[in-house]
């Protein structure tokens, strides 16, 4: 029966590898176009960077352009060529000369396909592609929210450039469905491929406890305390304030002398500061100055996530994704997650993590009790389930070799 077994293995090992090569070979020189490259940005940069570097692991070219940024460097550092141009900018001329521009990129690089992930650079890009003869791929990243009347009209078509690839990449079924509804991309033009974390760094085995340490003491962490953290940058769709309130109802419940919780608020409030003005008035007229702390950019989220007790997602408008819920349980950390967009589709409702209403502070002062009652046992049965169910559903390998056969089979060679 081993034997049996080791065999099965190994040719499904072979095959996988055959596979492999065969999208490789089939592969076409990418051109991604993106804003920008900072630190701090989000899911289209990190995105961009990890099927670029899946190019160059598959030997092919890989060229990204952008106005440029602090993450750069690691495009560098694994070989894949950074062309810098005025892409953040939404100035009609500027996105012309843009067209110009990437047209002479994709003669010079020999490029075969080109990516958008954002729409002002889309709108330049789309024009060079077709121009060129090229296949045009995006991605919707986000619902690029559109209200009623004349502006209303004028920004949905700004934003329609995005469903105008040959395939529409969608990171959600959520944002599938916003895709078809309200652009009308039919169901075979609709690729959807959910964003993939780092397995390898958000994983709780072989982790370094001194790096918790130093967190720890830097934010002056009680060690009786239980640690709530909530990710993502200051701005008020996150839920920044649901979940101060959140937690202030949950000490009315246990009492002042029992609440014995930290709340976090990690992220960058990127020049919001009448935004985090409010927040500090706010955690200081409900009392909870000694229980919540805004922490500002932490650069390892792994050990934010690890020295956490539960980790939360209040966002009161819907994620398109949500990283942050993918990471943390891919760290075995249980997640409180509003109950809307892509962020549901990533828990395992009261296996991996609880579900709240959007916007109820009840509800998720109820989930945030239940997340933290859970004793010894029940909570390394939850490690174990989160870190399986991301490792098969949203790793960074699935997502890159899922788009790389996008980019295959679209690709047919150019003729001379």
């Amino acid at each position: 029966m081993n034997d049996v077994s080791e065999i099965s293995t190994k040719e499904q090992d072979a095959a996988s590898a055959a596979t492999v090569r065969a999208t490789a070979a089939r592969l076409p020189v990418v051109l991604q176009v993106l804003p920008s490259l900072e630190v701090g940005g989000g899911g289209v940069e990190r995105s961009a960077i990890d099927v670029a570097e899946a190019l160059v692991l598959a030997g092919k070219n890989a060229i990204v352009a952008s106005s440029g940024g602090r993450q750069v460097v690691e495009l560098e550092r694994s070989g894949i060529r950074h062309v810098e141009l005025p892409l953040k900018s939404k100035n009609p001329l500027t996105i012309r000369r843009n067209m110009a521009r990437l047209a002479e990129l994709i003669e010079v690089e020999n490029v075969e396909l080109v990516h958008a992930r954002s729409r002002a650079p889309a709108w330049s890009a789309r024009a060079a592609a077709r121009a060129a003869g090229l296949p045009f791929v995006t991605t919707f990243h986000g619902t690029y929210n559109f209200g009623e009347g004349m502006f209303g009209a004028l920004k949905k078509r700004y934003n329609a450039v995005m469903a105008d690839g040959d395939i529409v990449i969608a990171n959600s079924r959520f944002i599938a469905a916003h895709v078809k509804e309200h652009y009308g991309v039919p169901d075979d033009r609709v690729q959807t491929i959910p964003r993939g974390i780092d397995t390898a760094r958000f994983d709780a085995e072989g982790f370094n406890p001194s790096r918790m340490v130093d967190l720890a003491a830097r934010w002056r962490l009680a060690d009786e305390h239980s640690v709530v953290v909530l990710p993502g940058r200051l701005t008020r769709w996150k839920g920044q304030l649901l979940f101060i309130e959140a937690l202030a109802r949950l000490r009315a419940r246990r009492g002042t002398d029992d609440f014995l919780i930290t709340g976090l608020l990690i992220g960058s409030d990127q020049g919001r500061d009448a935004y985090r003005r409010e927040l500090e008035k706010n955690i200081s007229d409900k009392g909870l100055a000694g229980n919540v702390q805004i922490v500002g950019h932490c650069n390892d989220m792994p050990a934010a996530y690890m020295l956490s007790d539960v980790v939360v997602s209040a966002s009161t408008d819907p994620e398109a994704f949500g990283r942050v819920i993918a990471e943390a349980q891919g760290m075995g950390r249980p997640v409180v997650v509003a109950d809307h967009g892509g962020a549901t589709e990533q828990v395992l409702a009261d296996k991996t993590g609880w579900l709240f209403n959007p916007g109820d502070p009840d509800m998720f002062a109820d989930a945030l009790e239940s997340a933290l009652s859970l004793d010894a046992s029940r909570r390394e049965a939850l490690a174990v389930r989160a870190a399986d169910h991301v490792r098969e559903n949203f790793s960074k390998a699935g997502m890159c070799a899922a788009t790389l056969r996008v980019y295959a089979a679209l690709h047919e060679p150019r003729v001379s």
